[in-house]
């Protein structure tokens, strides 16, 4: 973790940083959050981390503290004040500081807490090229994924439950036996008549800011593309799946519970995605 970290208007040591024991955040879950990704001293996907955290804190009736400039202006001095060029940025907002009590507050002023932490680019980029295995788990966790809420408890588990079984990323699925999401990534797969295929955004979703630029790229080249519910079971009779996330771009998936996907190596649409993805990023 970086040594510098951002609390309430502060630039402070980071084993100091603190918040109150009644912050609703602790309490109540009651807050949101954004990962962005900082390669070679540039944010990435960032207006668009920004605009779905006003989103997020909107349907929550959190006012948002700062403008997206404020924001901006923030993350880069604390870039500047850890001396890291390859960084992932957190970003929590909560309601704030109240005694506990179930209704929202009047008159508290949102919390707002900034880290960095080292990422390794080149560990990520061979474990892509390596691909990774899935372990698939129902679904049981609030109605509104849609908001990315700091109340992970279910997506903790299931990414425990994923590492026990030897899997980098938990699959849920829900009771109807569709894949939702990744416990902390959106998931897609090339079918197998290779269209690529990604669940339609809905309250039971996250919508990713990776999956959303990643959209732009398969759009730019044309590619084939359904956005719908998808089955276990179709899942696995793919040719290719992958997941998407701040931290993970685009990163094949090679083994779903104990069956590999193909021809058990990282696919060929997902190898070129995840390059074009890193290309427009970049640009």
């Amino acid at each position: 973790m970086g040594h510098v970290s951002y609390v309430n208007g502060h630039f402070v040591p980071h084993r100091q940083a603190l918040v109150h024991i009644e912050d609703r955040g602790f309490q109540f879950a009651d807050g949101v959050y954004e990962v962005c990704a900082v390669r070679a001293g540039r944010f990435l996907d960032e207006e668009g981390h920004w605009s779905r955290l006003k989103r997020s804190l909107g349907e929550l009736a959190i006012e948002s503290p700062l403008t997206a400039g404020a924001l901006r202006l923030i993350s880069r001095e604390l870039l500047r004040r850890n001396r890291v060029r390859d960084a992932l940025l957190y970003l929590q907002v909560t309601r704030g500081v109240a005694p506990r009590d179930h209704a929202f507050p009047k008159g508290a002023r949102p919390s707002v807490v900034m880290t960095l932490k080292h990422f390794d680019f080149e560990k990520a980029e061979a474990r892509a090229a390596a691909g990774v295995a899935v372990r698939t788990l129902p679904d049981l966790r609030w109605a509104r994924c849609d908001i990315k809420s700091v109340g992970l408890l279910p997506n903790v588990l299931a990414k425990q439950a994923a590492k026990s079984a030897g899997a980098f990323e938990a699959w849920l699925v829900d009771e109807a036996g569709a894949i939702t999401e990744g416990a902390s990534s959106n998931a897609w797969i090339v079918s197998a008549q290779g269209k690529l295929v990604t669940r339609h955004l809905d309250q039971a979703v996250l919508p990713g800011i990776t999956r959303q630029t990643i959209l732009g790229v398969v759009a730019a080249k044309r590619l084939a593309l359904e956005e719908r519910a998808f089955s276990l079971a179709e899942a696995r009779a793919a040719r290719e799946a992958f997941i998407s996330s701040a931290t993970t771009f685009v990163t094949p998936v090679i083994k779903i519970d104990d069956a590999p996907v193909g021809d058990g190596r990282p696919g060929e649409v997902a190898r070129a995605l995840r390059k074009a993805y890193i290309a427009a990023v970049a640009a």
